[in-house]
C-alpha cells in the first residue's frame, strides 16, 4: 500500500514537471566533469537559416528561419556557454536587453529559459562591482557556464562569488538566504522587491572577501562538481598595470561544500605568484587510476593534479598536489639565457582552455587573452597518473578552446582560426583546417561531425575523421564567441545577442499563451508539494510507521 502510494506520488511529480536530469542533457560545461566536448546525440542539424531581423528591431523574424525551434534574445555581449538540464536552459549574458524594468543598468545576468520555448522562467541580474575594466569589465556580463545537479544550479558571478541557486527560482518560495532583494539592489537605486521571475539564492561564497582574490578583467569559471564538493577557479590575477599581482598568496582554485557553500580547501602550489595574467581555466575532474582527481590549468602555464580528498576544511585546507606539468616548452620561456616576455608572439602562455581528462590522460593546449593577438602554442597529452609527457605537438597556435577526444582522434581549435585533428595516442597531426577567421570557442563533436563557431559568424561543420573534409558552413550573421552545445536532439548556438535552438525539421515555436504559464507555475507548486509528501512518506517508511 505504502509502496503503491509512493510510486503514484513519484509519477504525479514527474508528470507535473519534477526535475530529473536526463541522459541527453548537457548540465555542465563540457557535458560532465571530464569536460570532453563530445555528444552522443544523433540526427543533429547540419543546415539551417538564422533568419533576418524584423525591420530595425533586434527581434529575429522566425518566419525567415529554417530548422530553428526558437530564438531567445540575450543581451549585447554573451561569452558564457549554455547548459541544459531538466527542461531548463541556463545561459549568461549582460543586461542590455533588460527583462525586468526594475532591474536596469549594467548588470551580469544569468537567464533560466524554458527548453521547449526559449521563454524566460527567471533571471539572476547581478549589479557590477564598480571597479571598471580592471576587475569587472563594463557590459561584459556573466561569463561563467553554470553547472546543474538535481534542483541546484551553481555559477560564478562577475562579483567573484560562487552562488548556488534553486533551479525553480522564486516560483516555489524563497529558500536559503533571504537577502536577495538587497543583493539585487544596485547602489543609489530604489530597493528591489522580489518577484516570481527572480532567482532564489540558496548560498553565496564571496571569494574576494573570504580569500582575498583580485580578479582580473572578469571572473570566469565553469564549476566542477565531484561528490559533495564544488571546485572553482578564482580568476585571481594582475591589476591595471598588467605587471603587479595585488595578492600573490591568494589561491587560484578553491573547493567548497556543494550543499552549504562551506570552504573546504584551496590550492597551495603558488600559482598566483607566478600568474602571467589571470586564472580563467575551468577545472576538470574524475577518476584517475580509480581515485577522484582535480585537473587544473593554471595562469602560470602549468597543469596541476590535486587530490580533492585532501580538502578537509579547518587548518588542513591546502590541497595535496599530485603532480604538475609545464605546458610551455623551455624555448617558449627562455631564449639566449634570458626570459622571454609575456604577451609577445614567441613568449610563454598560460592555460585558458579547460583540460580534458580522458582514459587516464590529460589533453590541454596553451593560450592567452585574445587581446594579446596570435602567437605560438602547444598541444600536450599528459599521463594523468604520473604527470609525465606522453606527447606534444607545436603545430597549434595559441588556443582558448577545450578539446574533443573520440575514436582515437583529438579535435581542437586555435585562436588563429585553425581546427586541428591529432592522433590521440601519438600526437601525429592528421590535418589542420583554416576557417579564415579567429576562433574563441571550442569544438563540439557529435555523430561523426565537428562543429566550431568563428568570430566572423560562421558555424563550420567538418568530418570527424582522419581525412579533412568540410561538410557544411552556416552564416549566423553575428560573431560567435561561445561554443556550440547539443542536448536532447537540439543544437544550441549563441551569438552575442541571441541564443538559437536548432533541430532538423523544426518549426519556430509560437509564444506560449499566458494561461499556460500560470498552469506551469501551478504544476511546479504541486510538484513541490508532492516531493514533500514523498519525503515524509519515505521517512515514515524508514521508521516502520
Amino acid at each position: 500500500m505504502k509502496r503503491n502510494a509512493l510510486l503514484a506520488t513519484t509519477l504525479l511529480a514527474l508528470s507535473a514537471g519534477a526535475l530529473i536530469t536526463r541522459a541527453a542533457d548537457w548540465p555542465y560545461w563540457g557535458g560532465g566533469p571530464s569536460r570532453n566536448m563530445v555528444s552522443s546525440e544523433t540526427n543533429v542539424a547540419t543546415s539551417w537559416d538564422a533568419g533576418r531581423y524584423k525591420g530595425s528591431t533586434e527581434e529575429i523574424d522566425l518566419a525567415t528561419t529554417k530548422n530553428v525551434k526558437w530564438v531567445a534574445k540575450l543581451g549585447s555581449q554573451s561569452y558564457g556557454n549554455p547548459t541544459v538540464s531538466g527542461g531548463k536552459i541556463f545561459v549568461g549574458t549582460n543586461n542590455e536587453s533588460p527583462r525586468d524594468e526594475k532591474l536596469k543598468g549594467d548588470r551580469a545576468v544569468l537567464l533560466c529559459l524554458d527548453e521547449k520555448t526559449g521563454e524566460m522562467i527567471w533571471q539572476l541580474a547581478v549589479p557590477k562591482l564598480g571597479t571598471g575594466k580592471v576587475s569587472d569589465w563594463e557590459f561584459l556580463g556573466l561569463c561563467s557556464s553554470p553547472a546543474v545537479e538535481g534542483d541546484k544550479v551553481y555559477v560564478v558571478t562577475n562579483r567573484c562569488e560562487v552562488i548556488c541557486l534553486d533551479v525553480n527560482g522564486q516560483a516555489n518560495g524563497n529558500q536559503g538566504v533571504q537577502d536577495e532583494a538587497k543583493y539585487l539592489t544596485d547602489k543609489g537605486k530604489p530597493p528591489h522587491t522580489l518577484g516570481a521571475k527572480d532567482a532564489d539564492v540558496l548560498w553565496r561564497f564571496d571569494m574576494r572577501e573570504e580569500l582575498g582574490i583580485f580578479p582580473h578583467n572578469i571572473t570566469n569559471c565553469g564549476p566542477l562538481i565531484l561528490g559533495n564538493t564544488i571546485t572553482v577557479t578564482t580568476s585571481n590575477g594582475v591589476d591595471w598595470t598588467h605587471t603587479n599581482i595585488p595578492n600573490p598568496k591568494a589561491p587560484a582554485l578553491c573547493v567548497l561544500d556543494k550543499n552549504t557553500g562551506k570552504y573546504l580547501g584551496e590550492e597551495g602550489s603558488g600559482v598566483s605568484a607566478k600568474t602571467m595574467h589571470s586564472n580563467w581555466s575551468s577545472p576538470a575532474g574524475g577518476l584517475v587510476n580509480g581515485k577522484e582527481t582535480i585537473i587544473f590549468g593554471g595562469g602560470d602555464g602549468i597543469c596541476y593534479a590535486f587530490d580533492p580528498a585532501s580538502a578537509l576544511g579547518g587548518d588542513q585546507s591546502v590541497l595535496k598536489t599530485l603532480w604538475k606539468y609545464d605546458c610551455n616548452p623551455p624555448e617558449y620561456r627562455m631564449k639566449a639565457g634570458k626570459p622571454l616576455k609575456y604577451a609577445t608572439f614567441d613568449g610563454p602562455s598560460e592555460v585558458i582552455a579547460t583540460p580534458v581528462l580522458y582514459k587516464n590522460r590529460v589533453y590541454v593546449p596553451i593560450g592567452q587573452d585574445p587581446e594579446h593577438g596570435e602567437g605560438i602554442g602547444q598541444m600536450a597529452c599528459i599521463d594523468a597518473i604520473t604527470g609525465k609527457t606522453l606527447w606534444v605537438n607545436k603545430s597549434i597556435h595559441r588556443s582558448l578552446s577545450t578539446p574533443s577526444i573520440i575514436n582515437g582522434m583529438v579535435f581542437v581549435a586555435d585562436y588563429s582560426g585553425f581546427v586541428h585533428c591529432f592522433d590521440s595516442e601519438t600526437g601525429k597531426l592528421y590535418w589542420s583546417f583554416d576557417s579564415k577567421s579567429h576562433i574563441w570557442g571550442s569544438t563540439m563533436v557529435a555523430e561523426g561531425k565537428v562543429y566550431a563557431g568563428t568570430e566572423d559568424g560562421d558555424i563550420i561543420i567538418l568530418a570527424a575523421s582522419k581525412v579533412m573534409k568540410e561538410l557544411g558552413r552556416v552564416d549566423m550573421r553575428a560573431p560567435i564567441y561561445a561554443s556550440p552545445v547539443i542536448a536532447n536532439g537540439t543544437l544550441y548556438v549563441g551569438t552575442p545577442t541571441h541564443l538559437y535552438a536548432i533541430a532538423p525539421g523544426a518549426k519556430a515555436a509560437q509564444a506560449a499563451p499566458q494561461h499556460s504559464k500560470a498552469a506551469l507555475a501551478q504544476m511546479e507548486a504541486r510538484a513541490t508539494q508532492l516531493r514533500a509528501e514523498h519525503e515524509t512518506l519515505a521517512s515514515c517508511e524508514a521508521h516502520g510507521l
